[in-house]
């Protein structure tokens, strides 16, 4: 089968392109062609706010790039520019050509947290968005039912996987040298994920952030007792996890987060809020713990069997996910 996917982020460091890389991957194992319509095709100008973030904005080359590669399935992955100008093609243009789409991000906490506009406004514009969307797949169920009491409609859960090879127990190389408790959070470095409330965590061990973004230099200023490492990934990322004590994910606006599921298949323990995301991860004391208080959830969650947090995470992989992603695909039966 041909697959056209088209995104507005593919070389980024973040949960959405690691979900769609994986599948990408996996599809083609499956002997599916597969055509990623993505930034680097396209002009681009830097985000406000975001620099790391590129917007596309030629973006009138989207509905040629899918006409001439006829594709038997399109997957809109992306409420931005690329995503937009597809959506644009299939039911303005053309108006019959059926897709699906997915929400990976709380657009709307975020444009309300960033610029100060109202949230109702943002899931306006994504209703609007997906409202032609066959198939609108979602993180997890909380994610589903949060969606459905904002209007949404046709909405499947498309969970995300691990890849177990690289992310295990094994994945330690030696001692950790920190001192314990070492507590890690691996998240982008902007507002609306939370990471003041990891760093200012009370311990007597080590807190280590991984990840870059615009708010980092920020964060360095003002804690100086965290450890910043920038941006981490495959074998040396997974020896961090298993390094770990425990895994904090601090974000209350991820619809999901699948650096919790790279923590846990490492045998670390996660704690968090108990938000979406967590909520359909966590196992209360099996896999780690959710609490109001973050410094709380992290006391808790040292007592987690760390044999037995691996093992939970074996029902995560790619190819199951990947296999939902497809059952969920519309085909295209004219053009």
């Amino acid at each position: 089968m041909k697959i056209c996917i088209v995104t507005d982020t593919w070389n980024d460091v973040n949960g959405v392109c690691t979900t769609l890389r994986n599948t990408v991957n996996e599809l083609t194992a499956m002997q599916h062609t597969v055509l990623v319509i993505e930034p680097s095709q396209f002009k681009t100008i830097k985000a406000p706010k975001y620099p790391e973030v590129k917007l596309s904005w030629n973006i009138w080359k989207v509905g040629r790039k899918i006409r001439d590669f006829e594709p038997d399935a399109i997957h809109i992955a992306t409420e931005g520019p690329l995503g937009f100008a597809a959506r644009w093609y299939c039911k303005v243009e053309r108006r019959s050509i059926p897709h699906n789409t997915s929400y990976h991000t709380k657009f709307p906490e975020y444009m309300n947290q960033m610029y100060k506009l109202p949230i109702s406004w943002g899931y306006y514009v994504m209703r609007w968005f997906h409202k032609f969307s066959t198939k609108v797949l979602v993180t997890t169920e909380s994610m589903r039912n949060e969606l459905s009491h904002h209007g949404f409609e046709r909405l499947e859960v498309w969970s995300r996987g691990v890849d177990q090879t690289i992310f295990n127990p094994k994945a330690v190389i030696g001692p950790a040298t920190a001192k314990r408790p070492i507590l890690l959070c691996v998240s982008r470095a902007s507002i609306e994920k939370g990471l003041d409330d990891f760093c200012q965590i009370e311990t007597t061990g080590t807190k280590i952030l991984i990840g870059g973004g615009p708010y980092l230099d920020k964060l360095k200023e003002k804690y100086p007792d965290v450890k910043f490492l920038g941006y981490k990934s495959g074998p040396v990322l997974a020896h961090f996890y298993a390094s770990a004590d425990v895994f904090v994910f601090p974000s209350k606006s991820d619809t999901f987060g699948v650096v919790m599921l790279e923590a846990n298949a490492c045998g670390t323990p996660i704690a968090a809020y108990p938000v979406t995301g967590p909520k359909d991860v966590i196992v209360q004391r099996l896999n780690g713990f959710m609490d109001d208080d973050l410094e709380q959830a992290v006391v808790e969650a040292m007592h987690c069997d760390r044999a037995a947090v691996a093992k939970n995470s074996l029902q995560y992989s790619w190819r199951a996910c990947t296999m939902t992603f497809l059952n969920n695909l519309p085909i295209i039966t004219h053009r």
